[in-house]
């Protein structure tokens, strides 16, 4: 009985305290991207909740970029530029290791197209790369240059600024209407003719990580709603999850996340858990969020980024 409540607690120890012997740190500085509506902080809350501690415990420079909560990917992409410039010169760096999240993943894809010389790697996790069925649905839905439109507009940008504003971000211009038509099919078909590297050559492709910009791509993603009983999110993203006709995480495709090297596409997380939100409640059957993004810097400094 004891040998067995010892095996039993040997596992527990390992499934919740990884050994971090293992644990490596990357050669360049790590920016994490954040997506639609999203901040590097708010009162105190990370958007990639816990995410930047755990990295940094593993000795990793991080730095969560400020970018617009709400525009075109090109408008959020030159306020990363500029922001992956700063980094630069603050830490003495060559390049940066780039990661975003949904709407982050076309941003940081920008950076790497016009400036690749800035960046080793860009890693895209749920990201918004061949577009959003819930974008179609909303572009579709809303009359264009109609009072709807003007009154979303206008509404979403205000929530832009407030979001801005409690963040301690500064000003960032906000436009739901660009931001909208980015995120969408024909939005992110156009962006993918202009900077196209790493994306596979067709739809639910798979394409290797280096492109010929010489910089390296990597993505993974979840197919999952629902995935803990206490986590209200669960819910809204079920009902978003309905305009789909393939699997997804409640906002992603599977296949519209698809960049690069694909680690994984079907994690049981849904759009939220991929940044380890609500507030940490992720399903407890699949890797924890931490544990993946850790081991994906494993995965670039063992690679020399």
């Amino acid at each position: 009985m004891k040998t067995w409540l010892t095996v039993i607690s040997l596992l527990l120890i390992s499934l919740f305290y990884p050994a971090q012997s293992d644990a490596a740190a990357t050669k360049y500085p790590v920016v994490l991207v954040h997506g639609f509506m999203g901040f590097d902080d708010a009162l105190g809350i990370d958007y990639f909740y816990g995410i930047p501690q755990a990295l940094r415990s593993q000795g990793v420079q991080v730095f969560v970029a400020r970018v617009s909560p709400i525009n075109s990917s090109e408008v959020r992409g030159e306020q990363l530029r500029l922001y992956v410039q700063s980094v630069l010169a603050y830490t003495g760096a060559q390049k940066v290791n780039l990661i975003g999240h949904s709407h982050g993943g076309p941003t940081a894809r920008y950076v790497a197209s016009v400036s690749p010389e800035m960046v080793a790697t860009v890693t895209s996790v749920g990201g918004v790369n061949w577009g959003s069925s819930f974008a179609d649905f909303l572009r579709g839905a809303i009359p264009v240059n109609s009072w709807v439109e003007w009154s979303v507009n206008i509404a979403f940008n205000t929530l832009s600024r407030i979001v801005t504003g409690v963040s301690g971000g500064g000003r960032f211009p906000a436009d739901t209407l660009a931001s909208t038509e980015s995120l969408t099919t024909q939005g992110s078909i156009r962006f993918n003719q202009k900077y196209p590297e790493g994306i596979p050559s067709q739809y639910c492709g798979y394409g290797s990580a280096r492109a010929s910009n010489g910089v390296n791509y990597y993505s993974w993603s979840g197919t999952s709603q629902r995935t803990n009983f206490w986590d209200v999110s669960d819910a809204a993203l079920s009902v978003t999850s309905w305009v789909f006709s393939e699997p997804n995480d409640g906002l992603v495709s599977r296949c519209s996340s698809h960049l690069g090297k694909v680690i994984r596409d079907n994690y049981n997380m849904n759009h939220l858990d991929e940044i380890n939100q609500l507030f940490g409640l992720v399903s407890w059957r699949e890797t924890n969020p931490k544990t993946l993004y850790k081991a994906h810097i494993n995965r670039l400094a063992n690679r020399g980024f």
